[in-house]
């Protein structure tokens, strides 16, 4: 059964620059799209980016097109989220999916990032 476990979170200025890891295990990788998610204090969860099963697909919302890179590495069975520019309002936690088909079935247990002076 697939597992995923992100990392990386942590404090960070604003400006700043943080690379969130989701690492798998129990399955290969290349068989999922993965999303990331965040949810805020007070919010909902909301998707930010995902790629396809190749990489070659990737999609971003609007509010951090631009600053952040989502890309996979299948051989290390790992997706990466390179955020830059960071914003008080990227503060959340941040959670890894997996897609096999139509739902995202697997998560992780997520990591927090602060964006905070």
């Amino acid at each position: 059964q697939l597992r995923l476990a992100e990392s990386g979170g942590g404090l960070v200025q604003p400006g700043g620059s943080l690379t969130l890891s989701c690492a798998a295990s129990g399955s290969t990788l290349d068989n999922y799209a993965i999303g990331w998610f965040r949810q805020a204090p007070g919010k909902e969860r909301e998707g930010i980016s995902c790629i396809n099963r190749s990489g070659e697909i990737t999609t971003y919302v609007d509010s951090v097109k631009g600053r952040f890179t989502i890309s996979r590495n299948n051989a290390e069975n790992t997706v990466y989220l390179q955020m830059n520019s960071l914003k008080p309002e990227d503060t959340a936690v941040y959670y890894c999916a997996a897609r096999a088909i139509v739902d995202w079935d697997n998560w992780g247990q997520g990591t927090q990032v602060t964006v905070s002076s």
